[in-house]
């Protein structure tokens, strides 16, 4: 059988990393789209740099996503570049829109007209679920965003739709809810707890400052989540998932274990700041993944506490190797 070629948009980030590493490990050729700017961030692919393409291209830009795909003539594209921490997406509502929602769009026409065999994969998100109208969410589930980056996937994701059903194009959506990883940004709050306890533990910082404790959500780890995307471009019809653990915690929660870890009581040293707060916040998300387990044979493997911990002790390792 020939090499598989496989091209991931968003290959420095979290998902795309863990993703290119896996696509490697089953024998993929590998290619990442980056965007040219003056701060490159290759840091979590650099044990990999050497194994895998880079290549420039933009969701902005229809044509360079065109030459892109002629180039790296690839059998999957995985499509995880966006505008992806939802706070931003207040402050750049255009830009976001732009990446997440019309971006989407031309990465579709380009293998339309590239090579419409490709499979693709469009990563959904349980943002759009936003104020819920159903627990647990399931593919069903109508969706009720409560932000601009959830209303620009909610875009994207029916787009893709559109796409699969007027076009014949393997083009699918995976709805993954929160998936985490030492590899997370710092701007986001499973990383801003693990870095803060860190700091706590290694005398950098005396409090953490957060926002709502008592926002729920279902997360997984970012390792596991990345294996049903794959999966999901092995099925012979393409069909949309839900990709959760069905499992819920409180922020409180996520600071409680995070504490635990390196014994201290967070009740000490974490503080509520108003400032931290969303304009519209999403209270809860707990995902209902059977359709996966059931069609895909999906099943995530890290327990929450085991992230958690997992989290803490990269933190505490990178800066205790700075102190």
């Amino acid at each position: 059988m020939a090499e598989r070629v496989a091209l991931i948009t968003g290959i420095t980030g979290q998902d795309g990393s863990y993703l290119a590493e896996f696509l490697l490990a089953k024998g993929y050729k590998v290619a990442g789209t980056v965007r040219r700017s003056s701060t490159e961030n290759f840091s979590r692919i650099e044990h990999i740099r050497d194994r895998i393409q880079l290549e420039q291209a933009d969701l902005l830009d229809q044509y360079s996503l065109l030459d892109v795909i002629k180039r790296v003539e690839p059998h999957e594209v995985y499509n995880l570049a966006a505008m992806s921490f939802v706070p931003t997406s207040w402050s750049q509502p255009v830009l976001t829109t732009e990446f997440d929602a019309v971006g989407v769009t031309r990465m579709l026409e380009a293998i339309r007209l590239a090579n419409p065999k490709i499979r693709f994969y469009q990563a959904s998100s349980s943002e759009m679920f936003g104020k819920v109208l159903e627990v647990p969410q399931k593919e069903s589930t109508p969706f009720y965003p409560r932000s601009p980056y959830g209303v620009a996937k909610v875009y994207g994701h029916f787009i893709t739709l559109n796409y699969r059903e007027s076009y014949d194009l393997f083009a699918c959506s995976g709805i993954l809810f929160n998936h985490e990883s030492p590899r997370r940004g710092l701007e986001f709050v499973t990383r801003k707890v693990t870095d803060g306890v860190a700091r706590v533990k290694l005398g950098l910082a005396k409090e953490l400052k957060l926002g709502n404790l008592d926002a729920r959500r279902d997360w997984g780890f970012a390792g596991d989540y990345v294996k049903a995307m794959w999966l999901m471009l092995q099925e012979d019809e393409p069909r949309d998932y839900v990709v959760a653990t069905g499992e819920q915690h409180t922020v409180r929660d996520l600071v409680n274990i995070a504490f635990a870890h390196v014994g201290l009581d967070w009740q000490e040293y974490v503080k509520q700041d108003p400032a931290f707060y969303r304009p519209a916040e999403v209270e809860t998300l707990l995902g209902d993944s059977t359709k996966a387990r059931e069609e895909l044979g999906w099943m995530p493997e890290c327990t929450f506490s085991q992230l958690v911990e997992m989290m803490v002790d990269a933190d505490m390792a990178t800066l205790s190797a700075k102190k």
